[in-house]
C-alpha cells in the first residue's frame, strides 16, 4: 500500500529585531556656510548637485578652522558673522551634528577669488530663489532657517525636522 509522505515543515523564518538604539560610535561633525553676496545671492558649491559649501570639523579644530578650511582665497579668510544654525538628526548608530555659520556679505569680486575645498566642485553665485529651489530638502530647511536666524541676529536649532528658537536649545542638548 503506498504511503504519502508530507514533506518535511520549512524551518522557521527568522524574525528580523530592530536593533537597539545605541550611540557607540562617535558623532560625525561639520560645517555649512552661508555666504550671501549683496542682497539677493548666495555661494553655492556646485559637485554635479546645488549644495551649500560644507567640510568636516576634525578633533581638536574648532568651528572657526573648519570654516576657513571650506573654502580658500577670500582676502583676509572668511569674514565670519556667527553661527545660525545648530542642525542635528540622530541615525541608527550615530549623531550627525551640523553647524551653519554665515558670513557678512561679500562684493562679488572677492568671491570670484573663491576655491572650493573640493577641486571637483565649482564655487559659484546664484540667486537666492534658484538656490532655495535647487537644495535638497534637508539643504533647503537649513538654508532657510539659516537665512532667517541672520536676519533676526538668533540661533535657530534643528532636531530632525523640528525647528526651536533658542529657548529650547538647552533641553535638545542634554
Amino acid at each position: 500500500m503506498p504511503t504519502i509522505t508530507a514533506p518535511a515543515p520549512a524551518a522557521p523564518t527568522p524574525v528580523r529585531k530592530a536593533a537597539p538604539y545605541e550611540n557607540w560610535r562617535p558623532p560625525i561633525i561639520g560645517v555649512s556656510l552661508l555666504v550671501p553676496v549683496g542682497a539677493g545671492a548666495l555661494v553655492v558649491g556646485l559637485l554635479g548637485c546645488t549644495m551649500l559649501p560644507t567640510g568636516t570639523v576634525y578633533g581638536g579644530q574648532s568651528l572657526e578652522q573648519a570654516t576657513q578650511n571650506v573654502l580658500h582665497g577670500a582676502p583676509g579668510g572668511l569674514p565670519l558673522v556667527r553661527r545660525v544654525v545648530l542642525a542635528w538628526v540622530q541615525m541608527r548608530r550615530r549623531k550627525v551634528i551640523t553647524h551653519v555659520l554665515a558670513t557678512e556679505s561679500m562684493p562679488r569680486k572677492d568671491v570670484e577669488q573663491l576655491t572650493y575645498r573640493d577641486p571637483r566642485a565649482e564655487v559659484r553665485v546664484l540667486p537666492t530663489l534658484q538656490v532655495i529651489d535647487k537644495l535638497t530638502p534637508k539643504g533647503r530647511l537649513r538654508a532657510l532657517v539659516g537665512l532667517q536666524a541672520l536676519a533676526t541676529g538668533e540661533t535657530a536649532y534643528i532636531e530632525g525636522d523640528v525647528v526651536r528658537t533658542t529657548g529650547a536649545h538647552a533641553e535638545m542638548t542634554s
